[in-house]
């Protein structure tokens, strides 16, 4: 059935927003060129962005050329401002961004619950209400929340999760009650994972699994190039994965007995100190039997998850990930091939700590440009 006249445009003016957010400012010949529509409808399509304020002019292609076609147009990068959180244990990092993406302040804080959920929910709004002033902007149009925990597939809020601060949960009702701006909430794994496949270490890549490796243990799985979530929300519970080598075998309320017994930070630093070195070097320190030793228990892990999914390759992240670097990364996948035998290439993280924020922005970018720019149209 064809398209009705109102869809076309629909279609068409987004398909040159996305392309002026992936190449940046072009001309109206540039934009026809690129989209395959004529003149007259890109020059349509041009006054209409233009008139609802999404799309300027912010110079010319070149100095020997005038008139129209030679002027370049871009976003309107301040038509909307957004905030990404990545709110850990005790801390809380915020960046705050124009529609394009572009960083405009960040901050980071300590904050403690101790002195119980209220106080803590405060610290973190505060560092954010800071932060969105010293960028200079009057509201927010979303912010997006990475936080460990499982988020509900149903109603898209964090559950509670054993071991988890109280204050995290909290922390979203509190943004959703004081702000007035869409707030979204995301596992932090799959949102390191996002950051990635769009910006990371899987650029190449439509099937990997992402293993975060700190205080807490997880995995996010990409297939096809969509985060896959599960049915409860919950793929990726690798903490949970009963593997040799452990006291025991976990529960449905504590991983202990899990692969989270053999891999989190806590496991990494006592393997460190039994091998007489210093828990915050050792990753970093060449030590051959330490690092064959963490390589082989994240190997366990790693061969449950590739020989159920055959991703073809796994990213090492979290802290450990990112610590032990290529390095790790080179002997994991080298006892992962005397595990399994199915070829899957190990590679370690390639933005570090800021996966998780930068997948939070991304997070929220898509979801204020789909607010602003219309419906996704199939196949775009």
């Amino acid at each position: 059935m064809a398209a009705s006249p109102s869809t076309a445009r629909a279609i068409n003016d987004r398909l040159a927003l996305r392309l002026l957010q992936d190449e940046g400012p072009l001309t109206a010949n540039q934009l026809k060129t690129l989209t395959g529509l004529s003149r007259p409808t890109v020059a349509d399509l041009v006054e209409r962005l233009r008139d609802s304020g999404l799309v300027h002019v912010v110079g010319e292609s070149g100095a020997e050329r005038r008139g129209p076609n030679a002027k370049l147009y871009g976003i309107v990068a301040g038509r909307a401002h957004l905030a990404a959180l990545d709110v850990r244990t005790r801390s809380v990092s915020v960046t705050v961004a124009d529609l394009l993406g572009t960083t405009l302040a960040e901050a980071s804080a300590p904050v403690g619950d101790d002195g119980g959920t209220g106080p803590a929910v405060e610290q973190a709004v505060t560092l954010l209400e800071r932060t969105v002033k010293e960028a200079g902007a009057d509201r927010l149009h979303t912010v997006a929340v990475g936080a460990p925990g499982l988020i509900d597939p149903e109603t898209g809020e964090l559950r509670d999760s054993t071991g988890l601060p109280a204050w995290h949960r909290r922390l979203v009702g509190v943004l959703q009650e004081r702000l007035p701006a869409h707030v979204l909430v995301e596992n932090e794994t799959n949102l390191a994972a996002v950051a990635e496949l769009r910006e990371g270490a899987a650029r190449d890549r439509e099937d990997f699994v992402l293993l975060w490796l700190g205080q807490g243990v997880g995995a996010a799985v990409v297939l096809d190039g969509r985060l896959r979530r599960g049915a409860s929300g919950g793929a990726g519970e690798i903490g949970f994965l009963p593997v040799p080598g452990t006291s025991g075998l976990p529960s449905a309320t504590d991983c202990d007995g899990g692969f989270h017994e053999l891999a989190c930070t806590a496991a990494v630093c006592a393997l460190a100190a039994a091998h007489g070195l210093d828990p915050d070097t050792a990753l970093a320190s060449g030590h051959d039997p330490f690092l064959d030793a963490l390589a082989g228990r994240l190997a366990v892990g790693a061969a449950a998850v590739v020989s159920v999914l055959d991703p073809g390759c796994v990213v090492l992240a979290g802290e450990t990930g990112h610590r032990g670097g290529a390095e790790l990364a080179a002997r994991v996948q080298s006892a992962l091939s005397a595990l399994s035998p199915l070829r899957t290439e190990v590679r370690p993280t390639a933005l570090g700590d800021a996966a998780v924020l930068r997948g939070a922005l991304l997070l929220a970018r898509d979801a204020a440009q789909d607010a602003l720019f219309g419906p996704p149209a199939t196949g775009l």
